[in-house]
C-alpha cells in the first residue's frame, strides 16, 4: 500500500487527491490529510439544508462537496482524515466495517476503546469520533473519514443547520450524534500525544508496520498539476458545491416591517425557478425578480437592492 502524508490544507485540493488516485492510478493507497477549517457535504446532499448558511457565510468557512455520499462533516486543523483506495472485487465493496478496522486497530494501541456502530460512524465512550464514507468507481473503492482529535467543536455545531424541517427535498439527510475529541480520550490513557502531527505520525507508523508491504510515498509534479486541475475546475465551482444535487422546496416565513409574510421558493440545479410570497406588496413582487437567480446570499442581495427592497433592516438569510 502506498501511503500519503499531504502538506496541503486545502480542502479543494486534497478532496481531488482522493479522486484523482481513485480514478487515474491501479495502486492502492493510504491518504493522511489535515484541512483548514470547512464543512464538507456527501455528493447527494443540499448544501443549503445541511449547513447554516448564514453562519459559515459570516465565519467564511468554505463548502465542499466530496465524490462519496453519507452526511455532512466538519474539518479543521484539529481533525485527521484518513483515505483509503483500494481495489475490491464486484458486488463487494461497500463495506464500513471492514475499511475502519486498521482504524479501530491503530486507535487501541494509544489507549482508545473504539467501536464500529450505526452504518458507518466509529464510536468512543458512546460518543461519536467519526464518520465515514464511501464511492465506488469500477473494481475500485474510496473509503475516507474522520478523526477528531482536538477539533472546534462549537464552530462545528454552528455550522451544522440544526432544524431543517423548512426544506423539502429527496436530497440525503445527514444523521446529528455527539461527539467528542480523541485528544481527551487518549489524555485519560496517560499517552503524551498533545498534537495532531503527533497523532498523524503515529496512524502512519501503525499502518506501515501493520499492513504487509506499506510504504511512504510522494505525489510527482505531474500528479500534483492534474490534481491542482481538477480542483479548479471542479472542486472550487459553485456548480458542483451548491448546484449540484437533487431539487427542493423551501418553506419559510418571516416579518418584513410589520407584515408576516410567507415564502415559498422552489429551487432545482442551484437556480431559483419558482417564488411565491404572500404578505408585503413589496416582497411578492421583488419575489418574481428572482426567479433565474442562484440561490446564494449575494445573489439575492443585489436582486432586492435593485428592487429597493433592503432596507427596515431585512436579513437576507430569511431565505435560507
Amino acid at each position: 500500500m502506498f501511503c500519503l502524508t499531504l502538506n496541503s490544507t486545502d480542502p479543494y485540493f486534497n478532496l481531488a487527491v482522493d479522486e484523482y488516485l481513485l480514478k487515474n492510478t491501479n495502486g492502492e493507497y493510504l491518504i493522511l490529510s489535515i484541512n483548514d477549517k470547512s464543512v464538507i457535504i456527501g455528493k447527494h446532499q443540499s448544501a443549503h439544508r445541511e449547513t447554516d448558511t448564514k453562519f459559515i457565510s459570516e465565519h467564511n468557512l468554505p463548502l465542499v462537496r466530496r465524490i462519496s455520499g453519507g452526511g455532512t462533516v466538519f474539518h479543521d486543523m484539529g481533525n485527521l482524515n484518513f483515505t483509503f483506495v483500494l481495489n475490491s472485487k464486484e458486488g463487494k465493496q461497500i463495506d464500513f466495517r471492514k475499511y475502519t478496522l486498521p482504524v479501530i486497530g491503530f486507535l487501541s494501541t494509544i489507549g482508545v476503546d473504539a467501536k464500529f456502530e450505526g452504518k458507518n460512524d466509529l464510536k468512543a465512550g458512546g460518543l461519536k469520533i467519526s464518520g465515514n464514507a464511501e464511492h465506488v468507481f469500477r473494481n475500485r473503492v474510496l473509503h475516507h473519514g474522520t478523526l477528531l482529535f482536538d477539533s472546534d467543536l462549537e464552530l462545528m455545531r454552528g455550522a451544522l443547520r440544526k432544524d431543517a424541517s423548512k426544506y423539502e427535498t429527496r436530497a440525503v439527510r445527514s444523521n446529528p450524534a455527539s461527539v467528542t475529541n480523541l485528544l481527551t480520550l487518549v489524555n485519560k490513557a496517560d499517552n503524551n500525544i498533545d498534537t495532531i502531527y503527533k497523532f498523524r505520525s503515529l496512524m502512519l507508523d501503525w499502518i506501515l508496520i501493520n499492513i504487509p508491504g506499506s510504504h511512504v510515498v510522494e505525489l510527482s509534479e505531474k500528479e500534483i498539476a492534474d490534481i491542482k486541475s481538477l480542483a479548479e475546475t471542479k472542486y472550487r465551482t459553485w456548480e458542483w458545491n451548491y448546484a449540484y444535487g437533487p431539487e427542493y422546496d423551501l418553506l419559510t416565513g418571516f416579518v418584513y416591517g410589520k407584515t408576516v409574510n410567507s415564502c415559498n421558493l422552489h429551487v432545482k440545479d442551484g437556480i431559483i425557478w419558482d417564488v411565491e410570497i404572500k404578505g408585503s406588496t413589496e416582497l411578492e413582487k421583488a419575489g418574481k425578480e428572482l426567479i433565474g437567480c442562484r440561490h446564494m446570499p449575494d445573489d439575492i442581495q443585489k436582486v432586492l437592492e435593485k428592487e429597493n427592497i433592503f432596507k427596515q433592516d431585512f436579513d437576507i438569510f430569511n431565505f435560507f
